[in-house]
């Protein structure tokens, strides 16, 4: 209940200051401030409940109404106790309960305390009868106490204590701060010598120097709270023994204690959500552990689907997996701490907006790494174009795709672009019958179309890149104006060598055609030259030009 609740302070505890205790010694007990019944700096005030403070600590609580504020009600209580308290002559044991007509009179000898009414008692669930017993108690025992703690040998008692307790303080000070400086040293030498390790197994990834001077910042932080709190806790103990600072004693640790207080009794509130989040982190852990399993299996073989490809295994455990990591926040977020204030909710809508304005690009990339794995288009090391560039998969993810061109380059292409364009797979079909190579050559009406097919056939035949079965075949594509317009097709199962086998395929095309003296009259010609354009077999071999 809050009206029987005191707030004490033990002698557990010790401090320091020296300012303080030149306060101490210097100066007498606060006096008593008169005050009428109503305060006029409290009239304002529409408190239910307010604390009445004798030195520092709570006696009681009053309750007050919107005319008679509960603050203003504490404020002359507050006052009567400490004139009654002064007065000497008044013994504790005149403090008496006296009932009236709805009311019960709290009254010290001839002094009038206050009045204790029927909703004083139902705030607190009692009858204003032990409510009246139990402030007549307490306040026998603040009379007791305020005198006792006043008398002239506690007060030469108290200040021999807070002499001794001050020394005390210099001494632990000084050796905290010797044992710190040593502490510090060594922890020093021992992080150096694994930091120095950490950095050379991490390729220079991690810089020694950086890592010191966050533990120094560190060390230096937990150091000053412990000194500070060394301290705080010797203060409190050399003003909680003196009447005059008892209430700054108590203000300085309420300072401190109040958050943790706080704290505290917010993690112990929080443990039922808090465990309900710890069974559902576990119980999504193993159920994606078995999922992936599952998946595993697919991918390896052991589990056949029918009409599922083992390639789509793991992009689609990544699907089921945010799937199920959604629903699980969806059941965590009302126990998630804070959750249910403004701010988060605030927070939470204002990153929505940026992710949603900021990320249609990057969505529409991921959309695009699933579309295309479940296309089946291409697959790592596949030999693909996509508009005008070429080269071979290296790695495909959700955002990109990542090609290496014939001449060594990366190039990073936009799943988003490989959706949206045409693409070609030199790879898919030549696992299967291989791939058709084929260039085409211009040769004039007089040359006998057999022989031209002879010649092209007998190149692909020559060029090792070509398969052999299935054979080579030639294509007329075109009857032009001054040539004919010949193909050469033929098949390849090596995607990483086209060039080559290109580059092999035209010099014996050259070859045989010079051998055979026929021109190739790509891609046209107006009348026929007097000198055959070829080349004679004796010139094949012409060296370079030295140097002069």
């Amino acid at each position: 209940m809050a009206i029987l609740s005191v707030y004490t302070q033990s002698h557990r505890h010790f401090y320091y200051a020296i300012v303080f205790l030149l306060l101490i010694l210097f100066q007498g007990p606060l006096p008593a401030q008169e005050s009428t019944d109503v305060d006029l700096e409290l009239a304002a005030s529409k408190d239910i409940l307010a604390p009445v403070y004798v030195d520092g600590e709570v006696i009681f609580y009053v309750v007050g109404v919107s005319s008679y504020p509960a603050a203003t009600r504490a404020k002359t209580i507050e006052n009567r106790l400490y004139k009654v308290a002064r007065n000497y002559a008044i013994s504790p044991d005149d403090v008496k309960a006296i009932p009236s007509d709805q009311k019960i009179e709290i009254r010290a000898g001839s002094e009038f305390i206050m009045n204790v009414y029927d909703p004083d008692g139902q705030t607190e669930g009692v009858s204003k009868e032990t409510l009246a017993e139990v402030i007549v108690s307490r306040t026998k025992s603040l009379i007791t106490q305020y005198r006792n703690e006043r008398r002239p040998e506690v007060i030469r008692s108290n200040t021999r204590k807070a002499l001794i307790a001050g020394g005390i303080l210099l001494v632990v000070f000084v050796t905290v701060i010797w044992l710190l400086r040593r502490l510090g040293d060594w922890i020093k030498r021992r992080m150096r010598k694994r930091i120095d390790t950490l950095e050379n197994v991490s390729f220079k990834l991690i810089q020694s120097e950086n890592m010191l001077k966050a533990l120094h910042v560190l060390y230096r932080v937990i150091s000053s709270v412990l000194v500070i709190f060394i301290i705080i806790l010797f203060a409190e103990y050399i003003l909680s023994l003196f009447p005059g600072t008892k209430a700054i004693a108590n203000f300085v640790m309420s300072l401190f204690l109040d958050p943790l207080k706080s704290i505290g009794n917010g993690l112990i509130g929080y443990l039922p959500s808090l465990m309900f989040l710890v069974i559902i982190f576990f119980i999504t852990r193993y159920l994606l552990r078995l999922i992936k399993l599952f998946f595993n299996g697919i991918s390896e073989g052991a589990i056949e689907i029918e009409k599922f490809d083992p390639d789509w295994a793991f992009p689609t455990f990544r699907i089921v997996r945010i799937i199920i990591l959604a629903f699980a926040l969806v059941l965590a977020f009302p126990y998630i701490p804070g959750s249910e204030t403004s701010a988060f909710k605030g927070v939470s809508v204002f990153l929505g907006v940026l992710f949603s304005l900021g990320s249609s690009s990057f969505i529409a990339n991921i959309i695009a790494g699933y579309s295309m794995t479940y296309r089946r288009a291409f697959k790592t090391g596949d030999r693909i174009q996509v508009n005008d560039y070429s080269g071979f998969v290296e790695d495909q993810s959700l955002m990109v795709t990542r090609l290496r061109s014939f001449k060594n380059e990366e190039i990073v292409i936009p799943n988003s672009i490989m959706l949206n364009s045409a693409l070609i797979n030199y790879s898919a079909k030549l696992r299967e019958k291989g791939l058709i190579l084929h260039t085409t050559v211009g040769i004039g009406y007089e040359t006998p179309w057999r022989q031209v097919e002879a010649m092209l056939k007998l190149a692909a035949d020559r060029t090792s890149g070509l398969l052999k079965d299935p054979p080579p075949f030639v294509l007329m594509k075109e009857l032009g104006d001054f040539a004919i317009t010949y193909e050469i097709n033929a098949y390849c199962n090596e995607s990483n060598k086209i060039i080559q086998t290109y580059t092999e395929l035209h010099q014996h095309i050259l070859d045989i055609f010079n051998a055979n003296k026929v021109q190739i009259m790509t891609p046209a010609y107006e009348g026929d030259p007097e000198v055959p354009k070829v080349v004679p077999k004796d010139q094949w071999e012409t060296p370079l030009a030295s140097d002069t």
